[in-house]
């Protein structure tokens, strides 16, 4: 099954069953009213179920014109995610380091960012300036993400917005600095988070997936679409 197949009779949400949202209270639109953990604002259910459908049918033609790669670390390790990028820059992992760029490694240039996710922007970070990049990340079932810092963009006063699709995923969150305690929520398909302010530089990563916990990907997985503005 190719990554992103989709069953057109069942798309959203399945409860991750474990974490904060188990015990929020829906608000006036259905979905759950905002957390805040570990600095990090968290927005449960912020897409609906069919406009998590058509933003999939966005990032299909995003990943038509800039296909999946799997990148590695600067020793030559490779990640258990695949990655591509829309906007102006997409973000690069190789022996050369960690970076953004303004072509995908074929040498083409980024597709443009899909309306869904700018006017999502918009709507969720309105004082922000405008996106340039948008990471695609791809979680197969074994995939994870070691914690981590977004720290590569020129303004780190500006949010980075994450938006989950698919399989739910345990989020992990940490402070600004490596080690400490942390935290841990699951994040379901159409969660929404922000890094901002006090939260901006927390440490974050992916512990593992529930495979199969989502019917929005018909062969199982989940994407991870994160929005930074690079300078």
């Amino acid at each position: 099954m190719q990554p992103f197949s989709t069953d057109p009779g069942r798309t959203g949400r399945t409860p991750g069953g474990e974490g904060p949202q188990a015990g929020t209270t829906p608000g006036a639109d259905g979905s759950a009213r905002e957390l805040r953990l570990g600095g990090l604002r968290i927005l449960p259910g912020r897409i609906a179920p069919p406009a998590q459908a058509a933003l999939l049918e966005d990032i299909r033609e995003v990943v038509r014109q800039a296909p999946l790669f799997t990148p590695e670390t600067a020793r030559g390790r490779r990640m258990s995610v695949k990655m591509t990028a829309a906007g102006r820059f997409g973000w690069i992992s190789d022996r050369r380091g960690y970076r953004y760029e303004p072509r995908h490694p074929a040498g083409t240039d980024w597709p443009p960012i899909p309306l869904a996710l700018t006017d999502l922007w918009h709507a969720v970070v309105p004082s922000a300036k405008d996106p340039e990049c948008c990471l695609v990340n791809f979680y197969g079932e074994a995939a994870r993400m070691g914690l981590h810092q977004d720290r590569d963009e020129a303004d780190l006063t500006q949010p980075v917005l994450s938006v989950s699709l698919g399989d739910a995923a345990l989020f992990r969150i940490g402070g600004a600095e490596r080690g400490g305690r942390t935290q841990s929520v699951w994040l379901n398909s159409g969660d929404v988070v922000v890094l901002e302010g006090d939260g901006r530089l927390a440490y974050h990563g992916i512990d593992r997936i529930r495979f199969g916990s989502s019917a929005l990907l018909e062969g199982g997985g989940r994407i991870n679409l994160t929005l930074r503005v690079v300078r």
